[in-house]
């Protein structure tokens, strides 16, 4: 009988350990894939600084006239010299179209990149990314090459090579778990640890000894050196930005302890209650009745317990819920944002139809009425989209004119460039451009676009909006510059609720942009704003073309 209760004093020891272990491990995951999303998105946004430096560059008057041959290759040097001191780069060069380096912040010309994947990639129109080593030496290097693009012409690249290890010694090398990213090759080609770099992963470089899985969790252990944990929880991130996959390594000392003090515990609460009933039992069994008492005392608790549970999922249930209806109460606010210009147009057809019927124009009353019901169908459209995006549902897309989209916006925006005194600038193409889209939500994406320039040309002594679209091969830009002051936080104006307009006023709740930019994400397409560099902000609309140009 005494062994008996031994062995099961030891299978309930080592289950309670166990679940101790199991819930330590949970916790240590969360914290660990925290650490590591944390330790990508600095990396991410380290490396995404250089690459917007890169997209700048190339629209450089001198960098672009010395692609052209008719720059000055010094004055380009210097210019290159400078931004590159400025941001930390590694080297900042310009490359011709045939690869030859025309300029470099290092001083030297002559050299030929033609052969490097980024370059390669600029050529074809689009931003390529790789990293590297540098010839003769283990320095590594991330680098980026923006293409230079003149009337849809490519002309070259800006090319910018950043020093790795600068990174890693920027502000995370300290930290307290091992944080490695690899690439495609499972080659480490950052780490906050200087022994994992340049290791690949496999028998001849790192590996783990031995691996082992506990349900969803990868524990691996490992012998690479004083400040990797002998034993460690192995988390895994995709980063498809940067082209790598964030790992980190989290100790789970700290969970076998809990899990060995929780054995423990269990284990001395058991055999002190063995030694108690034991004793009990050993009296003739006098305290029976307190055993009774006891045992009902017990089932009370756990109907306790019961309850208390019961109540904790409701309430989470409950928690749930209010998160809905405060996603509800945004798109509420959305959908009175969205639907302010159409209700103003409206508002003015209407006005209108009035005075011409007082006139006895009959025939002009009519067609502002039909104006008026084909707005009221887009409104009814625009609602059907806000209802199907609280539903996580989406209309199918298709191909749809953006030519006759910027028309119909500039039609039922006119009033208002009358009253605000606007000029507009807009030379359609000569036949239409369809793209992949929707077409009351892509009109939407535009009016919220031109709704903020003339909001943010408030006060200007001149008040223009220039509108273009522009096609290539693949994709179609529609782009919209303003002559206001420009745009402050380039970073923060897709953010919900971001606005730089008076506070109180009726149309500044910062969330026309955030909706455009989920509208034009759901076409598969992009939107990015930006200072113009002669003044004002200028955002670009990119969506991919329906695969032909169709005769009007």
């Amino acid at each position: 009988m005494f062994a008996l209760f031994l062995l099961l004093t030891a299978l309930v020891a080592g289950g309670a350990g166990w679940l101790a272990w199991r819930t330590a491990l949970t916790q240590l995951a969360a914290r660990g894939q925290a650490d590591l999303s944390l330790a990508s998105d600095r990396l991410v946004g380290q490396l995404q600084r250089f690459r917007q430096v890169a997209v700048i560059m190339a629209d450089h008057p001198d960098l672009v006239a010395l692609a052209k041959g008719q720059g000055e290759g010094g004055k380009a040097s210097a210019l290159l010299l400078a931004t590159a001191d400025k941001i930390g780069a590694v080297d900042l060069l310009l490359a011709g179209r045939d690869g030859a380096v025309l300029a470099s912040s290092q001083g030297v010309a002559g050299g030929n990149v033609s052969d490097q994947p980024h370059f390669r990639r600029a050529m074809h129109g689009a931003l390529g990314t790789t990293h590297s080593r540098l010839a003769g030496s283990n320095r590594r290097v991330f680098q980026f090459a923006a293409p230079i693009i003149e009337a849809g012409k490519i002309l070259g690249a800006v090319v910018v090579a950043v020093d790795m290890e600068a990174i890693e010694e920027s502000d995370w090398r300290g930290d307290p778990n091992a944080v490695f990213f690899t690439d495609q090759d499972g080659v480490i080609f950052v780490a906050n640890r200087s022994e994992l770099v340049l290791r690949t992963r496999g028998a001849d470089g790192f590996a783990p000894d031995k691996v082992r899985m506990f349900g969803d969790y990868e524990v691996w252990a490992v012998n690479s050196g004083p400040y990797i944990p002998r034993r460690a929880l192995h988390l895994t991130q995709p980063l498809p930005i940067i082209g790598m996959t964030g790992e980190v390594l989290v100790s789970t000392a700290p969970a076998e302890r809990l899990a060995w003090l929780q054995a423990a515990a269990v284990a001395a609460v058991l055999l002190a209650f063995g030694a108690i009933l034991f004793w009990v039992t050993e009296r003739r069994r006098a305290l029976a009745e307190r055993l009774e008492i006891e045992a009902r005392a017990k089932a009370e608790l756990e109907t306790r317990v019961e309850e208390r549970t019961a109540e904790l999922k409701q309430a989470q249930v409950e928690l749930v819920q209010a998160g809905k209806l405060s996603a509800l109460g945004q798109m509420s606010a959305g959908i009175s944002h969205e639907l302010n210009q159409p209700l103003m147009a409206i508002r003015s057809f209407a006005e209108n139809a009035e005075q011409f019927l007082q006139r006895g124009k009959v025939d002009v009353a009519g067609r502002n009425l039909s104006r008026i019901s084909e707005l009221a169908r887009r409104m009814g459209r625009i609602i059907s989209n806000f209802r199907a995006f609280a539903k996580q549902e989406s209309e199918p897309i298709s191909d749809v004119d953006i030519v006759a989209v910027v028309e119909a916006v500039l039609e039922m925006s006119e009033a208002r460039f009358v009253q605000d005194k606007v000029e507009v600038v807009w030379v359609p193409p000569p036949a239409p451009v369809y793209v992949r889209g929707g077409e009351v939500r892509l009109q939407q994406v535009l009016v919220n676009l031109i709704s903020n320039a003339i909001d943010a040309m408030e006060g200007s002594p001149q008040r223009r909006i220039e509108i273009a679209v522009e096609t290539g091969d693949q994709k179609a830009r529609l782009r919209v510059r303003d002559t206001g002051p420009g745009i402050a936080a380039p970073e923060k104006i897709f953010e919900p609720y971001y606005t730089t307009k008076a506070v109180g006023k009726a149309d500044g709740l910062g969330l026309g942009l955030s909706i455009s930019y989920g509208l034009v994400q759901s076409f598969g397409g992009d939107i990015r704003g930006r200072n113009h560099p002669d003044g004002g902000a200028v955002f670009t609309v990119e969506l991919a073309r329906a695969g032909m140009e169709k005769a009007a």
